[in-house]
């Protein structure tokens, strides 16, 4: 089965990062394709490249990174979500007059076409969190 994966929710504050992680590596286990993570809302905090955990503690954002890396994931990030939430890569920091980037070199910003593309050219759309 084609998935498409969207994620509203931030990495520490909400399980649907957590969930959203675990239902993905699952299903890439069993032989399931993913066709695009869609990071949105409060979800686009996932993709930071600046989140440094305590180091008892998971960090969400390189367990996400390396299950892209691993499976040559497309992981998007919301560009309307991430400039409320002040994140940006390097294009968007040059286009806002911004000095730094934040975003994790896995993760992409694009605008909601992507989640609309991903929804169609999926079977299932699988979306955690409010």
């Amino acid at each position: 089965m084609k998935f498409a994966i969207q994620i509203n929710e931030g990495p520490y504050q909400h399980q649907a990062s957590d969930s959203a992680y675990f239902f993905t590596k699952a299903a890439l286990d069993k032989g399931h394709e993913v066709f695009r993570v869609f990071f949105y809302h409060d979800g686009v905090d996932n993709a930071s490249r600046l989140t440094t955990p305590p180091q008892d503690d998971r960090n969400v954002v390189e367990r996400w990174a390396a299950l892209a890396e691993q499976h040559d994931l497309d992981m998007v990030v919301c560009v309307a979500a991430a400039q409320r939430r002040g994140m940006v890569d390097e294009g968007e920091a040059k286009r806002n007059g911004k000095d730094a980037t934040n975003i994790h070199p896995r993760f992409r910003i694009s605008g909601l076409g992507q989640l609309v593309e991903a929804a169609i050219q999926a079977e299932r759309l699988v979306v955690f969190g409010d």
